[in-house]
């Protein structure tokens, strides 16, 4: 993919942008599982990342990788080999823009993953009380938008 990618942390203390980003990809290994606190990794290579507001925090998963992430609210972010820097995907303001392309390290792959799309969704009878319950959310999280320099607590 080419042209100006921009993302960061949920609470808007972190802000980075890429010139561009290459091969985006799910990583099922045991690290990346723990590091994202779900089933597999998601991430994107990031070419001529910078990040343009607040710092990383950084935790040295390994001999090889230091993996990025916000200290103020946790959002994992980098995942740094000293190569390419690679980004969350779901960091990133426009995730759809990074479609996964490629699965790695199957060997951890969880079980149950294959299945995850086959789920059956919530009953339609229980929809109304989700969506009356979802309407009182006020989101603390930072509006997905580059130009956004506000603090935490806007809606997004």
């Amino acid at each position: 993919m080419s042209g100006s990618v921009t993302g960061g942390c949920q609470c808007g203390a972190v802000r980075y942008r890429a010139e561009s980003l290459g091969r985006a990809s799910i990583c099922h290994c045991r690290m990346c599982q723990k590091a994202f606190g779900g089933f597999f990794g998601p991430l994107v290579t990031a070419y001529g990342f910078a990040v343009e507001r607040g710092e990383l925090a950084t935790y040295q998963s390994s001999n090889k990788v230091r993996r990025g992430f916000c200290k103020a609210c946790g959002t994992p972010l980098t995942y740094d080999y000293g190569g390419d820097m690679e980004v969350a995907i779901g960091a990133l303001d426009d995730p759809e823009c990074a479609a996964p392309v490629l699965q790695v390290n199957p060997a951890d792959k969880l079980s149950f993953v294959d299945g995850l799309a086959h789920l059956p969704w919530r009953p339609v009878e229980e929809e109304a009380q989700v969506r009356a319950f979802m309407d009182t959310i006020v989101s603390n999280q930072h509006p997905d938008a580059p130009a956004a320099t506000g603090s935490k607590g806007e809606a997004s």
